[in-house]
């Protein structure tokens, strides 16, 4: 009986030792600030993470610039869902699927009416991937990624494409 109850207790210590190895389900919410399209372009971009499970998360993006009349406009929101492929929980490589509304002013030089400027508001469905890094603890992270999306409204913008990429830090919660 002696027996039993140690290889009892073993076995079902062993089993929660293995557990706490792997998957944190403690910390399923992050926040990024990508520094990478800020130093580069003076951008300010935020995101937020939320994961569903080990390797499956959704999540949203904000961003405003100064410049109207920037690639990407002066203000974009949109959502993401992300699979993860790395052997990590919540880490490594990812491919994601995003939305994007964003807005902003288009110069353009007519020869009839001469320089104008007009708003614009569009949105974009796009494919993205890239990787991700977290700490031993998984509180902080440092993620490269890119995108390209096309526009699907209005007709004037139809035939574009935008593009997104960014070198993120973030913390998880």
């Amino acid at each position: 009986m002696m027996k039993f109850l140690v290889s009892l207790t073993a076995v079902l210590f062993s089993i929660s030792m293995a557990g706490q190895a792997y998957y944190n389900d403690s910390n399923r919410h992050e926040i990024k600030f990508n520094v990478g399209q800020f130093l580069v372009t003076s951008v300010i971009e935020s995101s937020y993470e939320y994961y569903l499970n080990e390797d499956t998360s959704v999540g949203g993006t904000l961003y405003f610039s100064g410049d109207a009349t920037a690639y990407n406009g002066n203000f974009g929101i949109g959502p993401n869902v992300r699979a993860y492929f790395g052997y990590a929980p919540q880490s490594g490589f990812f491919a994601e699927v995003f939305g994007l509304y964003y807005t902003g002013e288009d110069d353009e030089a007519s020869q009839n009416l001469g320089g104008r400027d007009y708003d614009y508001a569009t949105t974009a469905i796009g494919l993205g991937a890239g990787s991700k890094w977290t700490t031993r603890s998984q509180r902080f992270i440092i993620e490269i990624n890119g995108g390209l999306g096309r526009n699907i409204n209005p007709e004037d913008f139809q035939s574009d494409f935008m593009f997104k990429a960014g070198l993120s830090l973030g913390f998880r919660f």
